[in-house]
C-alpha cells in the first residue's frame, strides 16, 4: 500500500492527513466494536461510497484490497470451525473493512502529508522524542519497502533469465546481500548530510 497515491481534487484528497488519520483510527475502532453482520454490511456500504466520492478507480482499489482475501480464504474457514460462521464472517468482514479504509487513506494521501501529520502528532512529546528524526525514520521505512520489493523482483528476474531453479536460500542470499549494499549506500548518503549521530 506504499507509494500508490492516486492524484485527485476530491474532498477526501483535500482533507488534511491528520484529520484522515484520526478518522481512520475512529472508524477501525468502530468496526471492531460491531457485533451484527447487518452492521458490518452498512459499514461496507459507507466504505464503498467513500471510495466513489474519492474518485478511486475500481482497479486501484481492488489492487489494494484483493491480497487480503487470500489470507481470509484460509482464516475464515478456520474461525468458522472453531467459533461458527457468524463469528468467522464478522472477523473476516472487520479485517477486510479495516484494510479497505487503510487503502483509501493511502490512495488519497501523499507520503509527505503522512509524514507531516506524524511529526505534528509527535511534537507535543518533543521532550522525549525528536519528531523530525521520527519523521525521517518513517520516510526511510516507506522508501525502503518498495526498494526491497524491487530488489526481490530483480533477483527473481535474473534467476529466471539464467534458467536457474533453486531453494529459497538461493533466492534469499542475493536479496540480503543487495539489501545490505543499499543500506550501506543509504547510510553514507545520510552521513554526508550530517545525520551521522
Amino acid at each position: 500500500m506504499i507509494g500508490l497515491y492516486v492524484p485527485g481534487r476530491t474532498i477526501v484528497h483535500r482533507t488534511p492527513a491528520i484529520v484522515k488519520l484520526g478518522a481512520l483510527a475512529a472508524a477501525v475502532v468502530t468496526i471492531t466494536l460491531l457485533r451484527e453482520p447487518w452492521q458490518l454490511g452498512i459499514a461496507f456500504c459507507v466504505i464503498v461510497v467513500a471510495f466513489v466520492v474519492a474518485g478511486i478507480p475500481p482497479r486501484d482499489a481492488a489492487r489494494q484490497i484483493l491480497p487480503i482475501l487470500w489470507l481470509l480464504a484460509i482464516a475464515v474457514p478456520v474461525q468458522a470451525f472453531f467459533g461458527g460462521w457468524t463469528a468467522a464472517i464478522m472477523m473476516g468482514g472487520r479485517v477486510a473493512a479495516s484494510v479497505a479504509l487503510a487503502a483509501l487513506f493511502t490512495l488519497t494521501t501523499t507520503v509527505s502529508a503522512v509524514l507531516e501529520a506524524c511529526e505534528t502528532l509527535l511534537r507535543p512529546f518533543g521532550r522525549w522524542v525528536d519528531a523530525d528524526r521520527i519523521g525521517l525514520l518513517l520516510a526511510l521505512t516507506i522508501r525502503c519497502v518498495p526498494l526491497t520489493a524491487d530488489i526481490v523482483r530483480e533477483v527473481i528476474d535474473a534467476r529466471r533469465a539464467r534458467g536457474a531453479q533453486g531453494s529459497i536460500v538461493a533466492l534469499a542470499v542475493p536479496v540480503i546481500v543487495r539489501s545490505l549494499q543499499s543500506a550501506d549506500e543509504l547510510g553514507e548518503a545520510l552521513m554526508a548530510r550530517g545525520f551521522d549521530d
